[in-house]
């Protein structure tokens, strides 16, 4: 694309306003009234866990996603350890899941019973098929396929490459909405779990997750897993958890879904002219869309030089820039125990190094994109 010139954007004008990574504020003013008429309602009825905005909810982000069944859950976290839970995976199996991941991934592996096993990404951040084969073992039950960033992994290679038997799990909190060859995540695997925590494309107003599947007996075995191991009061078939999806969030979900594609083609109209102001930099690695694939740019992930640096500038100048993430699962404490299982990543390594979040939401305006982009050329002039 032809480079836009960004001069002088940040002195124009004077002192200008903080540029926040998501802009929570505006998207509530979009959908405000709407959610106060909906939770007015709950609150009459009074039925605050699993009532009938669940149900709806349930039924209308199956539809969405193309599945059979969701169930609604506590949060993202327990979306991923209950849809383990549900298919099976628990106490002696692998799971393999990419080192380059929030650190809920490899945790609700852990917390299912199962030990996690990482690999590294490819180009496009997201786990490497090829990887996987050379970690097989007897033990894998799972493979973990992160959509991150706003993309799905290859799904259908990893099927290709893992014996008969192994499971398939979409962890889909920041893809919401994309496509695979046409398909939406969540419908991809044999299982799926999403995050709708705030900042997602599709957020609450608080925790709240869910399990997508096409099998039926993998979804009802979740619904007891999620409320103490049954389905009826005082009766408990299972050792289940307390993670149920209350009418609030789902009273917000469900006036937020009807926007999601909107705002989806809004971010993608704003990574858009962000490769146009930053595509003539050499310096600055941009995301790329694998083949295939249908991005819903939960986050703009660029690669820098100097990314300490350059994050602690921008922020000086007002922009939220972040860092998603900046250690690999292997790298935190909590899982040196495993240590001796890890070989080197260098992808997620080197990644982990250089990546840098840009603000990108619904309703973030050209002028604030330009006054990003202004601002980090800025900095990366200073070396």
């Amino acid at each position: 694309m032809t480079a836009v010139s960004t001069t002088n954007v940040v002195s124009r004008g004077g002192q200008q306003p903080p540029i926040p990574l998501v802009d929570l504020r505006l998207q509530h003013r979009r959908v405000g009234a709407d959610v106060h008429e909906r939770l007015s309602a709950v609150m009459e009825e009074c039925a605050f866990v699993l009532g009938a905005d669940v149900s709806e909810f349930e039924k209308q982000f199956a539809r969405f996603c193309g599945v059979a069944e969701v169930v609604g859950v506590g949060n993202g976290t327990d979306a991923i350890e209950l849809a383990l839970r549900g298919l099976g995976v628990g106490s002696g199996d692998e799971v393999i899941l990419p080192a380059n991941t929030f650190v809920a991934t490899a945790e609700a592996v852990w917390r299912a019973g199962a030990t996690p096993v990482l690999v590294d990404c490819d180009e496009y951040f997201l786990i490497d098929a090829d990887h996987v084969v050379a970690k097989l073992s007897p033990r894998t039950r799972a493979v973990i396929g992160v959509h991150l960033f706003g993309q799905a992994a290859f799904i259908e290679r990893i099927r290709d490459v893992v014996p008969p038997g192994v499971l398939i799990v979409e962890d889909a909190a920041q893809a919401q909405g994309a496509r695979r060859h046409g398909a939406r995540t969540g419908s991809l695997g044999d299982a799926a779990a999403t995050s709708f925590y705030p900042g997602k494309n599709l957020g609450a107003y608080g925790d709240a997750g869910a399990v997508m599947t096409n099998s039926q007996a993998t979804a009802e075995a979740i619904r007891r897993l999620r409320n103490h191991g049954g389905v009826a009061k005082y009766e408990h078939e299972l050792l289940g958890v307390n993670s149920r999806l209350d009418s609030i969030q789902a009273a917000v979900l469900l006036i937020k879904l009807r926007l999601l594609d909107s705002w989806n083609a809004e971010r993608s109209t704003a990574a858009a002219l962000y490769e146009e102001l930053l595509g003539h930099r050499a310096d600055i690695v941009l995301p790329v869309v694998a083949p295939g694939n249908e991005h819903v740019w939960h986050l703009y992930v660029v690669r820098v030089p100097e990314r300490d640096r350059v994050l602690q500038e921008l922020i000086g100048l007002g922009i939220g820039a972040g860092i998603h993430y900046r250690r690999p699962v292997h790298r935190l404490p909590a899982f040196q125990h495993l240590d001796d299982r890890y070989e080197g990543f260098p992808r997620s390594e080197r990644f982990a190094q250089e990546i840098l979040s840009l603000p990108i939401f619904p309703g973030i305006t050209p002028d604030q994109q330009v006054r990003v982009a202004e601002s980090l050329t800025t900095v990366l002039d200073r070396r």
